[in-house]
Parts: structure tokens; sequence; C-alpha cells
């Protein structure tokens, strides 16, 4: 497989060891790429819902794969999140091309990118983290449920239906009016002198500029590896959104990704401590 030369790939909420994982899919798109630097921004093992009888094949691979990538020469860099905040207390450890810590800075090209995944900024993780955990385990369910109900959607011909996406979309447009996530990361990248700030957590792939009473600020989500499919990736100069394709994958073509202009360069680091039936076709 050719690979793809990256500077940088962010990747985060892969959520090891739950039913709604893409391992398989997730090793396959690290299988493609050869980075400088990876990035998992937070939620890659899931904590909150890891059990001895669940952690296939697939998952441990995953795991085996960015060992691989390690002993290749990428530097991989952990940020904590919400569900991994086991590892939190291990924060700034540092071994070899590993380091793993709740936050770091990138700089490209005389912009200072700020990464961490952003739990800490979630209102419901901040004052009432039971219904949280509860509100993960149903969640895990309803994927458990919406894999089976469309592998019949496909069976019939019908397109794939995400009711996990729909759910959480409609609680996200009402929590907005209350906890804008984005803005609130945007202000206080600002406020701390931050051109950019990139973050995982709401799973809402996206790259977008964000006008604050402090300047302009890029904002990053990674999206994650649940029900987007998603990594960011940094190379020529520019961040885009990496959608996984099979097809893609099994033959990396240039481009091919979706791309929101970040003027930025090489960099180092900084440690600041579901359906409706798809058309017929013509024969």
């Amino acid at each position: 497989m050719r690979k793809r030369n990256l500077d940088v790939a962010v990747i985060s909420d892969v959520h090891l060891g739950t039913y709604g994982c893409h391992a398989a899919e997730l090793e396959s798109y690290l299988k493609s790429i050869r980075p400088e630097w990876l990035v998992i921004n937070g939620d890659f093992i899931d904590g909150w819902q890891f059990s001895k009888r669940y952690f296939p094949d697939t998952h441990t691979a995953v795991l085996r794969r960015i060992l691989k990538m390690m002993s290749d020469g990428v530097k991989v860099v952990y940020v904590t999140g919400n569900h991994d905040e086991m590892l939190r207390r291990y924060s700034g450890f540092r071994l070899g091309g590993f380091t793993l810590d709740d936050k770091f800075l990138l700089s490209l090209d005389g912009r200072r990118f700020w990464f961490f995944h952003g739990d800490v900024f979630d209102l419901s993780m901040r004052h009432g983290k039971w219904l949280a955990r509860l509100g993960g385990l149903g969640y895990d369910l309803l994927i458990v449920f919406n894999r089976s109900v469309n592998r019949l959607l496909e069976r019939f011909g019908y397109e794939k239906y995400s009711f996990s996406k729909k759910v959480k979309n409609s609680v996200k447009a009402a929590l907005r009016h209350i906890n804008d996530f984005e803005r609130t990361v945007a202000e206080l990248a600002a406020e701390n002198g931050y051109d950019a700030v990139v973050c995982g957590h709401i799973h809402e792939p996206v790259i977008k500029t964000i006008a604050t009473p402090k300047g302009t600020v890029q904002y990053l989500n990674s999206g994650d590896w649940v029900e987007n499919l998603t990594a960011l990736e940094y190379v020529g100069g520019e961040w885009s959104i990496r959608y996984f394709d099979p097809a893609e994958i099994a033959e990396p073509a240039a481009g091919g990704a979706k791309v929101r202009p970040a003027a930025a360069e090489n960099g180092h680091l900084e440690f600041p401590g579901i359906g409706r039936r798809p058309a017929r076709r013509k024969n």
C-alpha cells in the first residue's frame, strides 16, 4: 500500500473497547499514512465502558499499528480526554517519541495551535458527570441496535441510517443555547494568545474561523471513529478533514480530502506544562 506523507495527523474519540468503535477502518487509515506527528486527541480508549469481555482483535490491531508507527519514527502525542481520564495522573510522561499530556502546543509557520480534548468546557461533564456516564452507556447500546438495523436496511436495498447521530444532533441543537462549545474554546484560545485551537469530544469534524472580542481564531475538530470516521491532516501548508473511504485506502489518491486552508509549514512542539432507498442503477 502506498502511504501518504503528512506533517501532522490528528485522530480523536476512537473509543476502543466499545461496540461503536470502527477499529478496522481506523487501522486501515493509519496504514495508509506516514505522518511526522500523530496526535491522539482524547477518548482513545473508553475507560467508562471498558470491559475485559469486549476488546476484539481489531481493537488490539490499532494499538499494534500505533506501536509500529512509533518504531518507524513517528512521534506520537496522546492528549487525554474524559473517557480516558484515568491516564491524566500520568500527564507529562515522555518516553522516546511518545508523549502523554492533557494539552500541548504546536507551532506552524509562526502560528500557535493549542491542542486539548475539550471536555473541561462541557457543562454536562462539569455539573452532571454521572448523567454523562449514563448517557455514554445508552449511546453505546444505541450504536449496537443501529448496526443491526443497518444490516437489514442494506439487505433490502436501503441506505444506512444513523439513529445515534440523529439523536445526538437534536440534543446538541438544544445544548448550544446554553453552552456554545466552539465559541467558548475559541474565546479562551484568543485570550491566551493562540492562533488556533484543535479539539475532539463533541464528534463533529469541522474547520472554521471564529471571531472573538480578542480577535479571530481558527477552530478545528477531528471528529470521531464511531460515526464520522474522520481525521485532521496537515500537509503542504494546509489543514484538511479526511473522511474514511475504503476505496481511497485501497489506492490512495493525491488530495481526496475536504480542505479548508490554514497557512502553516513544518512545525515544532512546545509543551506548556438512518434511511432512503438509493437511486436504481440503469443497466
